[in-house]
């Protein structure tokens, strides 16, 4: 490994930690959703299948924390609020697109992995390891 690699525990957790925000299930529907432009909460809930009122909620609190969200008010009644990506969530939204792309691009690879996986119980995996050992 170069030096440029080096491992430093604390660069790991910051990552990990990240990581865990913006790969959530969750977290990468909103901002994907949010792609299209600014939403209204009940939109975003309409258009995320299956969140609860709840988790929308505290989704959207953790990605505005991580400044990833801006939430307007509206001083109307009853108050109306917009969600919209920062500049930072829509540079994520680059990369979950991306990430989205390969996942296409590599699915039927991907599927005939598991078949054989699948197929062969795993086994092939486990005669691999017990052989180093």
């Amino acid at each position: 490994m170069s030096p440029s690699h080096i491992h430093v525990p604390t660069d790991c957790r910051t990552v990990t930690e990240i990581l865990s925000r913006v790969g959530d299930k969750w977290s990468v529907q909103v901002v994907v959703q949010l792609g299209g432009g600014s939403k209204r909460f009940n939109e975003l809930r309409r258009a995320v299948t299956g969140i609860s009122q709840r988790m929308l909620t505290l989704t959207l609190r953790g990605l505005e924390r991580d400044g990833l969200v801006t939430r307007k008010v509206y001083p109307t009644i009853p108050p109306r609020v917009d969600y919209q990506l920062t500049g930072l969530g829509c540079s994520l939204l680059k990369t979950v697109r991306g990430l989205g792309e390969w996942a296409i691009a590599n699915r039927d690879e991907i599927l005939a992995a598991r078949q054989r996986f699948d197929t062969s119980g795993g086994d092939e995996l486990d005669r691999k390891h017990s052989d180093a050992a």
